[in-house]
């Protein structure tokens, strides 16, 4: 693996500060003494706070939607689709803990700065995603015709999403564990 950039090794100080602290409740000062430097050395690599929150949320988020688009560019049947999404948001939580955390934590709060504008546009990319998942699984007969496909896609979103909150990567269930569990209740149900 290559070395870390200081650039992305402030970055990963800054998510894992944001994650923990909220956005608001961090400071420049707070960065920069976490990464054992002076607070002015820190705009020698970013303007502001804001300028490295939206860095590590579009960047994450350009690949989290990069493998979604895989996904539905895909040849695979429309429950291996909804399968491999949920898996990679699984692998999202375990992989980028910290951004998940603060699009979660923060995304309504940042998203009333024009900036941050493009939150809102991936919240709605997101549900289409799942809808066309989720459409495309009742098509095909693969899920239930009287699904509400509007509430799936909630059920989904909720239940994955907020998992940052508990799961711990390097913990006793690998993202693949607690992806496999999730796919067999989402799926098969609880009951015998």
């Amino acid at each position: 693996m290559a070395e870390q950039t200081r650039r992305e090794e402030l970055l990963q100080i800054a998510a894992e500060l944001f994650a923990t602290k909220g956005f608001k409740n961090t400071t420049v000062r707070d960065i920069a003494d976490a990464a054992g430097i002076l607070s002015g050395s820190l705009y020698h690599h970013f303007d502001s706070k804001e300028s490295m929150v939206d860095e590590i949320l579009s960047s994450f988020q350009e690949e989290l939607f990069g493998a979604y688009a895989g996904i539905l560019a895909g040849t695979d049947d429309p429950r291996a689709k909804l399968e491999a999404a949920v898996r990679v948001s699984f692998e999202a939580i375990d992989h980028h803990r910290d951004e998940v955390a603060i699009f979660q934590n923060e995304a309504d709060y940042l998203g009333t700065f024009d900036r941050f504008a493009y939150l809102a546009d991936r919240n709605q990319q997101s549900r289409d995603v799942w809808l066309t998942l989720l459409r495309e699984g009742v098509s095909s007969g693969a899920l239930r015709k009287d699904l509400d496909v509007e509430l799936v896609y909630r059920f989904i979103r909720d239940t994955v999403w907020v998992a940052v909150r508990w799961y711990q990567p390097g913990g006793k269930l690998s993202h693949h564990d607690v992806a496999d569990q999730y796919l067999t209740i989402l799926l098969d149900g609880i009951t015998t």
